[in-house]
């Protein structure tokens, strides 16, 4: 796709989310060609939800999902500037001809592992309360808590990290919606466990080390509260056992001093 055209993209997405939408909430159907009657930007939003139908076809046939994955790398560039365009027109970003491609592009993101992109578009979504389309079957932030709480917690199952920023984000962004408990347990989990793997690498002689510790341990104790077999339970004994004050030694029974 040529420079030209992602400018233009982003400019007529920008225009379209801008627009007044009318009592309807669509100027045209959404399997309208592209060619059809209608404003520069109307003819754009069709177009880029024609290839969004396409793409999706594509990777239904696709039964990998490492296969699948890759895939949606591969597509993402070409809505990069469309969705860029939309976020910059404001509050109409997720509704109108073109209306599942914004929140498709954030799912397809977390995917992918772009979690500051997919947060990005996340925080529009959730503000302005955009529906994922029927085909995910959740709402927005709970789609958002649990792919990503899933996400890091299969890495760090695998001892590798997950970037603790990004899970403090999505609670953050997602603290008032309602969602079923044990999926707001799993975001905890994913908190406290790398929380736990900050304050592992410390010197547990060190004040930092029961600062990190503590730290770690109200969101797991938090997780439990909200699902008992979230499956923490050894973490914060651990944490527990390496807060606790050492136990005083005592002299053996019978022993008399030394004269």
């Amino acid at each position: 796709m040529s420079l030209a055209r992602k400018h233009r993209d982003r400019i007529l997405a920008s225009q379209m989310a801008s627009a007044p939408v009318m009592e309807s909430g669509l100027s045209q159907p959404a399997s309208a060609p592209a060619s059809d009657a209608g404003t520069p930007a109307e003819r754009a939003a069709a177009s880029i939800a024609m290839r969004l139908q396409h793409d999706l076809r594509r990777l239904k046939e696709i039964h990998s999902i490492q296969r699948k994955i890759e895939t949606k790398r591969e597509l993402l560039p070409a809505y990069a500037d469309w969705v860029a365009g939309l976020l910059e027109g404001g509050r109409n970003a997720g509704i109108g001809v073109a209306e599942d491609v914004l929140p498709t592009i954030m799912v397809w993101l977390i995917d992918t592992g772009d979690y500051v992109r997919a947060l990005e578009l996340a925080e529009h979504v959730v503000a302005y309360d955009v529906p994922l389309p029927s085909r995910y079957e959740r709402s927005a932030p709970t789609l958002i808590v649990e792919e990503i709480a899933d996400a890091a917690i299969r890495a760090q199952t695998a001892k590798q990290p997950f970037p603790l920023d990004v899970l403090e984000h999505v609670e953050e962004l997602t603290a008032d919606a309602d969602m079923h408990d044990q999926v707001r347990a799993k975001l905890h989990k994913a908190i406290g466990t790398e929380l736990a793997r900050a304050a592992d690498a410390m010197d547990p002689t060190k004040p930092e080390f029961a600062e990190v510790a503590h730290r770690a341990l109200a969101p797991l104790r938090r997780a439990v509260a909200l699902h008992d077999r979230v499956g923490v339970a050894g973490q914060i004994k651990r944490l527990e056992r390496a807060l606790a004050p050492p136990k005083p030694t005592t002299k053996s029974a019978g022993t008399s001093p030394a004269k």
